[in-house]
């Protein structure tokens, strides 16, 4: 069952997706199969691992070596990306000036 959904403004969510913002939610890591083909990975900063379709390019995972019981998985990686709408941003101290939130979703600074 998905939790935390977000949108998340970091600079390595940015970086890798090439978006301003990335919508993101939890997953339990046990709960988590691949349904076609098995993903790419590459360590993103120390401790975290992100996971890309090797044949598009598409972001599909964040996983924390510290927590390894849970995954994050890209909302618009989805089939259906409607069915998992975000419900804060986080990490809106990077949010890019020009980003403005009109949504009225709770903000939050850093992780929220």
């Amino acid at each position: 069952m998905p939790f935390d959904t977000t949108l998340c403004h970091c600079v390595t969510c940015r970086r890798v997706s090439a978006a301003p913002a990335v919508a993101w939610f939890s997953v339990s890591s046990d709960g988590l199969r691949w349904v076609h083909g098995t993903p790419k990975t590459f360590e993103s900063s120390p401790g975290v691992v992100r996971a890309f379709c090797g044949e598009c390019g598409t972001p599909l995972t964040y996983a924390m070596a510290t927590s390894s019981d849970v995954i994050d998985v890209s909302t618009c990686s989805l089939d259906e990306p409607g069915d998992v709408p975000p419900a804060t941003h986080t990490w809106t101290s990077y949010r890019i000036s020009w980003d403005a939130a009109v949504d009225g979703l709770p903000a939050h600074p850093e992780a929220g």
